[in-house]
């Protein structure tokens, strides 16, 4: 403590003697204990009046109803939040709306970026217009629709490991700047934490954001507050599964214990889902803001459908999406089972009293009654989440719920040049179905179509997203493990194939036949419809480097380019005659067909011509399409880059036997994208040394079947 100028003592003389005692000294010594035992005082007095504040606090919540603690408000750095959301294209979304929303975003307060999942053509507009802080992600997993999927949305936005706070919401809802502020608050608490709150609706909405984009006016010009134009009491409560805006922290940690479903976004039951498991499986504080204002919708969404976006809009709105989604939802996860009573108070509801933030276990049936009770939703007994559906009995998948028969999918699927990729596959290979699927999604290959050979596998890419159809003609007793090349179960397989592509080309579409087996490295489809007309583009078997490669039964019927013309058709039919009538599998009665007994029909060392319908077979060259055993890629240290210098389309994983060490040989090459685990395609932003050892396990040993 400094005392008046006065009231120092003068600095000691050096060498000289310390006075002792005196008048002055005593008169000084007095003064700096007066002036301590009043700064004692005064600091009594402040802590007094505080507890006396707080203790009257304390009895105004008290009074209120439960007990309630002031969220921490400390004077740290401002959090980083990036808002994920996937736009709809129309006529499902509406291109303005959805622009009016993101610009809402970019005007809250603070460090706010923005990214916009899905390759749709309006999310590129929204992002061309609106600068740099809006960037637009089209690595995400979608249904053949067009729709996302919602665990890839889920898994993308956490792995955003630069931002402190993710957020997911619809890509109508304008959010506002009291969502920042209450954010802000919550970035203080020193846990892992998920907050969700329902959006507010409103028929009316005449507020525009000024020009540069920093507040919301009037139609005259003059600055909004929401809080004093419409009270929040005013504003419904949209209980939609589409109104719930989530915020979470610690993007690296996980929500909720176990596996998220493939949940088609925007078809309702995944964000109350996912809500649910995130309350029960205690493993982050759950917060309810719903009392706040923290964002709205210019119009109510039960004035919404839901319909299925689709290729250039040809197919009308269907339900099969929902029923997918509640089929999930009562199957994973404990949804549909009543949590016990004591988890009845693990929802913290958020309000706002002056300036503070203060939560409380929730006692009230708002989101936790739609959240936590489902005894009266699955017996049908109402509450507005689920309009009467009985979502927790939809435990069964319905075939009669996928309205696509070969020739939609045909027609959705088809590119310009009416052309298709054909992929057969049965329970067996359904993994390998995925991770061939997953790289044909990365190559932007969007013309392809699966035959499943059994409901397995037809439910399995059902919940995929794949475009499928079931051959009902599919031998019933396709062995999981022993179905390779040789075996009566390869052969019964193989003579699915030509049968279901003669169909295909009978109705006017060109067919690339590839197992599932085949891994691209590029799309081929430009160069194979480039061979021409009356033309058949098949690999060649042969795996000597030198000397023809049209000897007779090397004709590798896993992949070939069929035309639909007569000759091709012609030669198709004979094709399947032969194999029908063989004891052997679909592959030597392609040779034998084309190209003749003991080859006779053969042409220099790399065609052969069809002498009924002068058909040309080419034997593709091996650089670009090589077999198995062809130079030994398979056991290159490197096989991508050695793929990559021969300038490869595709390569085949054949010359080997068995399921296990095909999918070995693969999965140790790197020529894998699809994470089994998690049902995902490996994308940029997935950590693919998380795909390790557990998946592979899975996959060797089948512990999931």
């Amino acid at each position: 403590m400094l005392l008046p100028p006065h009231h120092r003592r003068a600095p000691p003389r050096r060498g000289g003697r310390r006075p002792r005692g005196g008048v002055e000294d005593l008169a000084s010594r007095l003064a700096g204990c007066l002036l301590l035992l009043l700064a004692l005082v005064a600091a009594a007095a402040v802590l007094c009046l505080s507890s006396s504040s707080s203790r009257a606090r304390s009895r105004r919540q008290h009074e209120e109803g439960g007990s309630r603690e002031t969220l921490p408000s400390g004077s740290g750095a401002t959090p980083r939040v990036t808002i994920f959301s996937a736009p709809r294209p129309a006529p499902e979304g509406s291109l303005a709306r959805q622009e009016l929303a993101v610009r809402s975003w970019l005007a809250l307060p603070g460090n706010v970026s923005v990214v916009l999942l899905g390759a749709h053509a309006s999310s590129l507009a929204i992002a061309g217009r609106l600068g740099r802080r809006v960037t637009v992600d089209a690595a995400i997993d979608s249904a053949f629709t067009g729709t996302p999927f919602f665990h890839s949305i889920v898994a993308r936005a956490q792995a955003a490991s630069d931002s402190d706070i993710c957020v997911l919401v619809d890509a109508e809802i304008i959010l506002l700047p009291e969502f920042v502020n209450a954010l802000a608050h919550l970035s203080k608490v020193d846990r892992d934490w998920f907050l969700v709150a329902m959006s507010r609706n409103i028929t009316e909405f005449h507020y525009q954001l000024a020009d540069n984009g920093s507040h919301w006016v009037q139609a005259d010009g003059k600055t909004v507050s929401f809080r004093k134009e419409i009270p929040a009491d005013k504003w419904a409560s949209e209980s939609s599964d589409k109104g719930l805006i989530m915020a979470w922290n610690s993007a690296s940690s996980p929500l909720h214990a176990g596996v998220l479903p493939s949940f088609l976004y925007g078809r309702g039951a995944h964000n109350w889902w996912l809500t649910h498991e995130v309350l029960s499986s205690e493993m982050r504080l759950v917060f309810d803001a719903s009392g706040l204002v923290l964002g709205l919708y210019p119009e109510s969404f039960s004035s919404m459908h839901d319909v299925s976006s689709s290729k250039n809009n040809r197919l009308v709105a269907d339900s099969w999406e929902c029923s997918v989604n509640r089929h999930l939802a009562a199957i994973y996860g404990s949804y549909c089972y009543r949590l016990p009573r004591r988890h009845s108070t693990v929802l913290h509801k958020v309000v706002k009293q002056s300036e503070d933030y203060l939560f409380s276990k929730s006692n009230e049936l708002t989101l936790s009654d739609f959240v936590i009770s489902k005894e009266e939703k699955a017996h049908g007994g109402g509450g507005s989440l689920w309009r009467n559906e009985n979502i927790c009995l939809s435990r069964h998948l319905h075939s009669s719920n996928l309205p696509y028969s070969l020739s939609m999918l045909l027609e959705l699927a088809a590119d310009k040049n009416r052309s298709v990729v054909l992929g057969v596959a049965g329970v067996s290979y359904r993994e390998m179905l995925m991770s061939w699927a997953c790289r044909l999604r990365q190559l932007r290959v969007t013309n392809f179509i699966v035959c499943a050979l059994d409901h397995e596998t037809y439910e399995f890419s059902v919940l995929q997203g794949l475009p499928v159809f079931r051959d009902p003609l599919s031998p019933k007793n396709v062995s999981f493990d022993d179905c390779h090349f040789g075996t009566k179960c390869f052969q019964q397989v193989t003579k699915v194939k030509s049968r279901i592509v003669l169909e295909i080309l009978k109705l006017g579409y060109n067919v690339l036949l590839s197992d599932v087996d085949v891994y691209w490295f590029d799309n081929p489809m430009p160069f194979l419809y480039s061979l021409g007309p009356t033309t058949f583009g098949a690999q060649s078997d042969e795996y000597n480097e030198t000397g023809p490669i049209n000897l007779p039964r090397r004709l590798n019927s896993g992949f070939y380019f069929a035309r639909s013309d007569n000759a091709t058709i012609t030669v198709m039919q004979m094709i399947v005659k032969h194999a029908a009538d063989s004891g052997l599998s679909e592959q030597p009665s392609f040779y034998d067909v084309m190209c003749g007994k003991n080859g006779i029909n053969r042409v220099s060392d790399d065609k052969c011509l069809e002498p009924y319908t002068n058909l040309t077979v080419v034997f593709l060259n091996r650089d670009l399409f090589p077999n198995g055993a062809y130079k030994g890629l398979w056991e290159k240290h490197d096989v991508l880059s050695a793929c990559k210098e021969l300038g490869c389309f595709i390569m085949h994983n054949n010359w080997i036997k068995g399921r296990k060490k095909k999918l070995q040989r693969q999965m140790s090459t790197g020529l894998w994208d699809y994470d089994p685990t998690s049902r995902l395609c490996l994308q940029d932003w997935n950590d693919r040394g998380s795909f390790g050892r557990m998946s592979q396990i899975n996959l060797f040993e089948d512990t999931d079947r």
